[in-house]
């Protein structure tokens, strides 16, 4: 499901935004926004879970995360 909404935008991002499509690496305006509005979304889950981490301090059970994540291939970040 999805929602329709109007943004107003900087002329400079619009343009990046029609290079990306025009050198199809997006497949339209909307896709690039949906992109850019995941990655801040991971973004801030991020910076809850650091500040969680930070918060309680080291966590023996979570020893092995970071060399498993340093692992995990992120290709819809390209």
């Amino acid at each position: 499901m999805s929602k329709q909404i109007t943004v107003r935008l900087p002329d400079e991002l619009v343009e990046f935004m029609d290079r990306l499509v025009d050198d199809n690496k997006a497949s339209s305006r909307a896709s690039v926004v949906a992109r850019a509005m995941e990655r801040e979304r991971r973004r801030e889950l991020a910076a809850r879970d650091l500040a969680i981490l930070t918060e309680r301090g080291e966590d023996p059970e979570l020893d092995g995360l970071a060399a498993a994540a340093s692992g995990t291939v992120l290709s819809d970040l390209d």
